[in-house]
């Protein structure tokens, strides 16, 4: 399996690197796994759903 790094899916996501380091520690990337101090998530994930707003998504967010 093909992995990324917490960089690289904020790059994909459009979110930080630590609101992503956030989501795998609470285990909301489904198959991410944690080597040492390095999250790895697969290249295939899906962006989590945002939970602060009722869609999933900010008012200024259209994708």
């Amino acid at each position: 399996m093909n992995y990324m790094t917490l960089k690289e899916a904020s790059e994909k996501w459009g979110i930080t690197p630590r609101q992503i380091n956030y989501l795998c520690s609470k285990g909301r990337i489904a198959g991410s796994i944690k080597i040492f101090r390095l999250w790895l998530i697969p290249k295939d994930s899906k962006k989590p759903v945002d939970r602060r707003t009722k869609q999933g998504k900010l008012d200024g967010d259209r994708g």
